[in-house]
């Protein structure tokens, strides 16, 4: 069935009731006029039951039509239907004896329905409605002709008792089917605040990470003076010329320093689109100056075209999950890299002491406390990232032992080059 909002749901809920009437209606006027020995006026009565049909006939176009519309003409919608179903009940009722009819109750379902779907104003114009309706076939009504008026009283019980069967259906079905249009409602309002929290998180801590790279701007420049000073000093004395690897150490240091706060200041302006072939090993080479006691390999399929659209957002993300591999195995890290129509899928494998199921599901959830000093940060803000970009992560058991890590995205995120990886 086609997918419609909560109101545009009632709607197609209130079509499939007034079909079941509709089938209703013509198997009671059936059973009366066949088998009961009464004599019911077939032309208005089947005439009303014809304009039914070519109601909900209409009413089923609209609603396949979805055309959305504001609440207050949605609401409107309903009130329409309900009081249709108002105005050809009680003209079946008028033809068919009125208030001594036992399927006069029939009103209440509709009642029932109105107080769960429609505001209270509404609501209470239908119950008025009702009442004047109920009140007038009291009065106005063409009197059952029945072929055996002895049989009044047992025909009339059998009609409350059917009457009450198909109040309590009607009521019961449409209310659940509500509760549940309802449940799924709160479920995807639950989902979009957790998705709120979430991005409020990140904007905090993106905030957060701008300022500290503003503030260690200055400290980096004055330690890479001193250490181009000394590298200086080096060459002229024998002294320092031990020191030298240390200090080239320490300049490339700096330099991942400031290029991570490069990165910062470029994620704020506008992503950065590069072929894939290109981007992903200088991406690795750079990551691998920070762990040089890494056995690092990359895999990467020689057909793979593609483009990445933010190198940025998609190098943050891989760069933790490197990094937490190469904290937990730094005798082996791997990263595979596959393409498919619909995603991309980067897959971060080490060796290391593995996670527990438990620890699993939390991790990218919320900031966890590890046993190894961390909080989770990293991993909560790259489960955050690959959300955003319409992707997921997802951690799982590494054979035989260790980690696998694996970041979806999907191929929107990307999109197909000419130009062929060498």
């Amino acid at each position: 069935m086609t997918h419609f909002p909560i109101e545009r749901t009632n709607v197609v809920q209130l079509f499939w009731l007034r079909c079941l009437a509709i089938v209703g209606q013509l198997a009671t006027i059936g059973v009366a006029q066949l088998w009961l020995g009464v004599r019911l006026p077939l032309e208005p009565m089947l005439t009303i039951v014809a304009l039914e049909v070519l109601f909900n006939v209409l009413t089923w176009i609209r609603a396949r039509r979805g055309v959305e519309r504001a609440k207050r003409r949605t609401d409107l919608d309903l009130m329409s239907q309900l009081l249709v179903d108002l105005a050809a009940l009680t003209a079946l009722l008028f033809f068919s004896g009125g208030a001594t009819n036992p399927f006069v109750s029939l009103f209440l379902p509709g009642l029932a329905i109105a107080a769960a779907v429609l505001p209270w104003r509404n609501a209470s114009q239908l119950a008025l409605l009702s009442l004047v309706a109920y009140g007038a076939l009291n009065f106005q009504y063409v009197p059952l002709d029945l072929a055996d008026p002895g049989n009044l009283l047992r025909l009339h019980l059998a009609g409350m008792w059917v009457n009450f069967v198909v109040s309590v259906l009607v009521i019961a079905w449409f209310v659940s089917r509500m509760s549940r249009a309802l449940r799924a409602r709160d479920a995807q309002l639950a989902r979009a605040e957790q998705r709120l929290l979430r991005d409020e998180r990140m904007a905090a801590l993106g905030a957060q990470a701008a300022s500290v790279a503003h503030e260690l701007g200055t400290p980096l420049s004055t330690m890479a003076v001193v250490v181009g000073e000394l590298r200086s000093e080096s060459l002229g004395n024998d002294a320092l010329k031990s020191f030298e690897p240390d200090l080239q150490t320490l300049e490339q240091q700096i330099a991942l320093c400031k290029s991570a706060i490069g990165h910062v200041q470029m994620r704020a302006a506008a992503p950065v689109r590069q072929a894939m072939a290109e981007w992903l090993p200088a991406f690795t080479t750079q990551w691998r100056l920070r762990h040089p006691q890494v056995q690092f390999q990359l895999h990467v399929p020689p057909e793979l075209t593609t483009r990445i659209e933010d190198t940025v957002q998609v190098g943050q993300i891989l760069t933790i999950l490197l990094d937490n591999a190469a904290y937990f195995s730094p005798s082996s890290v791997t990263l595979d890299v596959a393409a498919t129509p619909e995603d991309v899928r980067f897959t971060v494998c080490d060796e290391g002491p593995g996670m527990s199921a438990e620890l699993r599901t939390r991790l990218g959830n919320s900031p966890v406390m590890s046993t190894h000093g961390g909080h989770g940060m990293g991993l909560y803000l790259a489960f955050a990232s690959a959300q955003r970009l319409g992707g997921d992560i997802t951690l799982a058991p590494n054979m035989p032992q260790g980690t696998r890590a694996e970041l979806r995205l999907p191929m929107a995120t990307f999109f197909f080059g000419s130009r062929s990886q060498t």
